[in-house]
């Protein structure tokens, strides 16, 4: 009432001249509202792997640089995206600001620099409020939860604080980038390699085998029975689940056996048949190129040491689980690897530093972390320790490993439960979050958000060099 000027009886609802109704996408804003004060709304939340065949070329035909052509990550930005290319592209030369409800997707992972970068280039907005991730629990009978942010944002100068609400706060901040934080703007984009001199971090092992050769937990002994000749060729396998909840699984790993040892086993014949038949008959050409191996899995990582990190973990936890592994265990597609790695990498990347870091820029599964080796890690803005201080973050993360070790009995889950982590395993962690922060020069009494904005500096000062 107060944005039109007249009084409104809204139930029953009747039509309005001034309600026009249609694909928002499809239109010409000033057509419907020539002078707006304010463009608010709640746009579809549509994920990027969610879109119709129609909404793919909505989004496809907004979100266009200025020679008119689909930026080349528009195909994998949330539909949320072109409501704010719509407001940013009207906003031009005016005092209009705007305010949008919006799935939090968009100020994480990648398409942060997808959906961010290209509005700040071409239209100069910046954010000048922003409520961080809420849960909107939806009226319907399904009850959907969605995660919310508010992004309010404009081109015309801001004569008021910018302000971010969390959990109820109101945090006065210098600048709001598109993370949400008070730090500079910078864009975490992919990156093909780490931006420090650190050992380069791969994926584990896609089977790409129909599920063939794997060994379930209910299979095990069956098999071993059936096939005790197969045994010097079964390795344990783990993705994120397996690795965090001490879940048991195999999986005959046949890279060193001879043809002949491979035909004494009938069993084993007969998985690596099914996987042959199975990529076979895939759709994908890339899979039917690997029936020329069926006894492989489609990658053959197997260094003989290095650190796993799980690719998705509960945002519950304080610390993302990671560990040391050897050859006689797989790693699946699920689980980053770091070969040659030391206690010095694993101390840095199990420290209340990197997880800070990797909160703002990670990707999310719902609220899940989705740890990701080219914008989180490779990213990393890494210490310049002295050699004291290496050593000293080497000898604190051997305590996390040590204190690990006085409970055989229990998996990472059980572990870095926030309910349920053992004190002693509590304070390894911040006697290495500690000696991590003594190496980047940060106080210890330093914010979670003001330990971003210093490293979010590094990153500048780093990915700006030369």
């Amino acid at each position: 009432e107060s944005i039109i000027h007249h009084d409104i009886d809204f139930l029953p609802l009747h039509s309005y001249a001034n309600i026009h109704e249609g694909n928002a996408l499809h239109m010409d804003w000033r057509h419907v509202c020539p002078h707006p004060d304010y463009i608010i709304g709640n746009p579809p939340f549509v994920g990027y792997s969610l879109q119709s065949k129609e909404q793919k070329a909505d989004i496809l035909s907004v979100f266009v640089d200025r020679n008119g052509k689909p930026f080349n990550t528009a195909g994998k930005i949330d539909y949320v995206a072109a409501w704010y290319y719509k407001a940013a592209e009207m906003m031009q030369g005016t005092n209009v600001r705007a305010a949008l409800v919006s799935t939090n997707s968009i100020t994480q992972g990648e398409q942060v620099a997808s959906i961010w970068k290209p509005l700040r280039e071409l239209f100069g907005i910046h954010i000048d409020f922003a409520y961080r991730t809420f849960r909107w629990d939806s009226e319907a009978n399904l009850r959907a939860h969605v995660h919310c942010i508010i992004v309010g944002f404009s081109c015309a100068n801001n004569t008021k604080d910018k302000i971010i609400f969390d959990n109820g706060q109101q945090i006065k901040a210098n600048n709001i980038n598109a993370y949400l934080i008070d730090a500079p703007d910078e864009f975490i984009e992919s990156r093909n390699k780490p931006i420090c001199e650190v050992p380069y971090m791969t994926t584990g092992n896609r089977p790409a085998d129909g599920g063939n050769l794997i060994i379930e937990a209910d299979e095990y002994d069956d098999f071993i029975k059936s096939e005790p000749a197969a045994k010097p060729f079964i390795k344990k396998l783990l993705g994120s689940a397996e690795f965090i909840n001490n879940k048991k699984r195999w999986c005959l790993w046949l890279v060193n056996a001879s043809p002949a040892q491979l035909r004494s086993m009938p069993h084993v014949m007969e998985r690596i048949q099914k996987c042959k038949a199975d990529r076979l008959a895939s759709p994908d050409a890339g899979r039917r190129k690997l029936a020329d191996k069926p006894a492989l899995f489609r990658e053959l990582n197997n260094p003989s040491d290095y650190i796993a990190v799980p690719k998705v973990s509960s945002e519950k936890r304080r610390y993302v689980p990671m560990g040391f592994l050897h050859a006689d265990t797989i790693a699946t597609d699920l689980l980053f690897i770091l070969p040659s790695a030391t206690l010095y990498h694993f101390g840095i990347l199990e420290s209340n530093v990197h997880m800070a870091w990797m909160r703002v820029v990670c990707g999310r599964l719902e609220m899940r972390y989705r740890y990701s080796k080219d914008v989180v890690y490779n990213n990393f803005p890494w210490p310049s320790p002295t050699a004291e201080q290496a050593e000293k973050i080497a000898t604190t993360a051997q305590g996390i490993l040590d204190a690990r070790s006085h409970y055989p009995d229990s998996s990472l889950a059980d572990l870095y439960n926030p309910n349920l982590m053992p004190y002693d395993l509590l304070e390894a962690h911040r006697a290495n979050d500690r000696a991590v922060m003594a190496a980047y020069g940060f106080a210890t009494r330093m914010t979670e958000t003001e330990c971003v904005s210093r490293l979010f500096d590094l990153y500048s000062a780093m990915a700006h060099m030369g």
